[in-house]
C-alpha cells in the first residue's frame, strides 16, 4: 500500500482508501467527501512522512491519490538525485 493511502486510512479511519480495486488512484479527494481539514492534514502528513515540502502552490494542483503519489515520488527522487 502506498504512504499515501496509508495517510488517507490513518486519517479518516476509512479501510476502503487501502484498497485500489475499491477506490482507484483517480479519485478527486475534495470531492470524495474528505474535509479541508483532512486535506490539511494529509499534506501536512505527506511532507513530515516523505520528506518533501508542499507549496500552497503545489496544494492546489494536488487533488487526486495518483497526483499526490506522483508529488512524492519525484520529489523523493530529486531530493535523492541532490536536486531540488
Amino acid at each position: 500500500m502506498s504512504t499515501v493511502r496509508e495517510l488517507l486510512v490513518e486519517l479518516t479511519g476509512t479501510e476502503e482508501f487501502a484498497d485500489a480495486a475499491r477506490i482507484g488512484d483517480d479519485l478527486d479527494l475534495a470531492a470524495s467527501g474528505i474535509d479541508s481539514g483532512d486535506l490539511v492534514r494529509l499534506v501536512l502528513l505527506v511532507e513530515q512522512r516523505a520528506g518533501v515540502e508542499i507549496t500552497a502552490d503545489d496544494m492546489e494542483k494536488l487533488q487526486t491519490i495518483a497526483d499526490y503519489e506522483r508529488f512524492v515520488a519525484e520529489r523523493s527522487a530529486a531530493g535523492a538525485g541532490g536536486g531540488a
